[in-house]
């Protein structure tokens, strides 16, 4: 038998398609959540280091203590200009924009473990 002839695989049974789809939906879901917050918190630190929010208020205090390991990663890649107590933190806005594609790259990664029928793989190779 030649060595790189492949076996057929067995047909998937559609409960199974269906857990497989079900569990790379859940974790769509996961990743949209995830980063859903994570654009929040973000969002709430730009707005409140732009307006020059005290730093002494618990509320403010505790979105910069929860954001900052989520933005030291891009912090001293632009200056960060200040304007009295108003600071314009670019770090934020580029942790954002890195995260929400960082999370669409995952979405499509999980594409490719998702079960394709016949149809959906013939009418996808014929239109590329």
């Amino acid at each position: 038998m030649p060595q790189n002839v492949q076996q057929p695989v067995a047909p998937q049974s559609p409960q199974q398609v269906y857990r497989q789809k079900r569990a790379i939906f859940r974790a769509y879901q996961v990743i949209w959540y995830i980063l859903g917050v994570l654009e929040v918190l973000l969002a709430f630190r730009f707005l409140l280091r732009l307006f020059g929010a005290n730093p002494a208020s618990g509320f403010v205090s505790f979105i910069y203590g929860v954001s900052a390991p989520f933005i030291a990663p891009f912090r001293a890649i632009f200056p960060t200009p200040a304007f009295d107590q108003s600071v314009l933190e670019w770090s934020t806005l580029i942790a954002m924009v890195v995260y929400a594609v960082v999370a669409y790259g995952i979405i499509h990664l999980l594409q490719i473990g998702k079960p394709v029928g016949p149809e959906e793989v013939e009418e996808t190779v014929d239109s590329q």
